[in-house]
């Protein structure tokens, strides 16, 4: 497993929000602005949370992003309400406990699937990332997230200011976000790009989700996280969730079990479940592995496993035009293991950034320019198979694509 730069298990805290709005966080506010003017409840919360044993806590950052912020006309305030945030949660835990960044959704969708830039967007937790650092944040954590896309945009922004960077996901009863989003496609996309850990977070609760985590311990090189919700909450009443603090923390066994070792709690939750979750921790074995699979290429909705490279098959060159997604849908009964797409303009680079996601195989990409290449691997949202078969310096195609978590064959 790679280097992950706190001691394991770790325990996070618990949920944040629905126990402001039980101390008076009022609706339709922003949370970020009502915090910092009303600290104490969250303070409060967060030193309930170290005394039950977390070993770091989210600072509430959670919408403090330039387009979240937006809503409330405090879009050119990000940097000092980031670090008002964050001494907020220092001073209620101290030196003793970790405080994590937290950085979440922008609401926005990035081309094809929107209008956004994927510029645009990495500007925006480029923002945020580095306030968060600036105000001495340990980690940053990029959490409830619906799609590998907007997750990987954050990664490759947060990564720039050296954090270690802990990442989930919110997946439904299925396993997989409401964009389709599977877990093990995070895995294998994200840790190739350098993340501390990867995981789950809010979701149905801690119930079923240990096959998921069973399912995908064998392929992870960084730690797994679980922060998962009190259960799933009254449809009459969203502030009570179905699980006692007792069940909880036993479901959260099985989670350990099944190869968690980032564990927390998030709707729903509060320093009780945080206690007895760190009883269970005590008292649950870790999971070893016995070896690791990573010789895999993803899109946000597959994972593709791949034989050794001697092994492997390419289609002929494919030319990236606009019939690109009907020739890959046309070629899943081809006797061939990898699509080899050639690349020749800019205008290729987002042709072959929608067809992505629909591929039936995994892509490799011939492409004679590292310019043009850099660009395809920024905008491929998943992990990508490069052909080393190209004018471009081997040492120079290494870098680029370890730069983006590629393969090279």
């Amino acid at each position: 497993m790679s280097h992950f730069p706190f001691t394991l298990p770790l325990l996070l805290d618990g949920g944040t929000g629905t126990n402001l709005i039980a101390a008076g966080l009022p609706a339709g506010v922003c949370v970020e602005d009502w915090i910092i003017k009303n600290p104490a409840p969250l303070q409060e919360l967060q030193r309930g949370y170290a005394q039950a044993g977390s070993n770091a806590v989210y600072a509430a950052t959670f919408g403090a992003n330039r387009a979240k912020l937006a809503h409330y006309g405090l879009e050119n305030q990000v940097a000092e309400i980031n670090r008002k945030l964050v001494q907020i949660s220092r001073e209620a835990v101290g030196t003793g406990v970790l405080v994590g960044g937290d950085m979440a959704p922008t609401g926005l969708f990035i081309e094809p699937y929107g209008d956004a830039k994927l510029e645009e967007i990495m500007a925006i937790y480029r923002e945020q990332a580095f306030a968060l650092k600036e105000a001495g944040a340990d980690f940053i954590g990029i959490e409830t997230m619906m799609s590998l896309w907007e997750l990987r945009a954050a990664v490759l922004a947060a990564r720039e200011t050296e954090l270690p960077i802990f990442t989930s996901i919110t997946v439904e009863g299925n396993g997989r976000t409401i964009m389709g989003t599977s877990l093990l496609s995070c895995v294998i996309t994200l840790q190739a790009l350098g993340v501390s850990a990867v995981g789950v977070n809010c979701s149905e609760g801690p119930v079923g989700l240990a096959e998921l985590i069973d399912s995908v311990f064998p392929y992870a090189e960084v730690p797994l996280i679980v922060k998962p919700n009190g259960g799933k909450p009254d449809p009459n009443d969203s502030s009570k969730f179905d699980l006692t603090a007792q069940e909880f923390a036993l479901h959260m066994r099985k989670l350990i079990e099944a190869g968690a070792s980032v564990l927390g709690g998030c709707c729903g939750t509060n320093p009780e479940h945080i206690r007895l979750l760190n009883e269970a921790i005590e008292e649950t074995p870790t999971r070893i592995h016995s070896e690791i699979d990573t010789f895999a290429a993803a899109n946000d909705k597959e994972v593709f496993f791949l034989h050794e490279p001697e092994g492997l098959t390419f289609s002929e060159p494919i030319p990236c035009d606009y019939d690109l997604e009907d020739t890959l849908l046309d070629m899943e009964d081809e006797r061939v293991h990898v699509a080899l797409v050639s690349l020749s303009s800019e205008d290729d680079v987002q042709i072959l950034s929608a067809a992505v996601a629909i591929t039936p195989l995994p892509i490799a990409i011939r492409c004679d320019s590292l310019q043009l290449l850099e660009q395809a691997l920024l905008n491929y949202h998943g992990r990508a198979v490069v052909d080393s078969a190209s004018d471009i310096d081997r040492e120079e195609l290494q870098a680029i694509a370890d730069r983006f978590g590629a393969i090279v064959v």
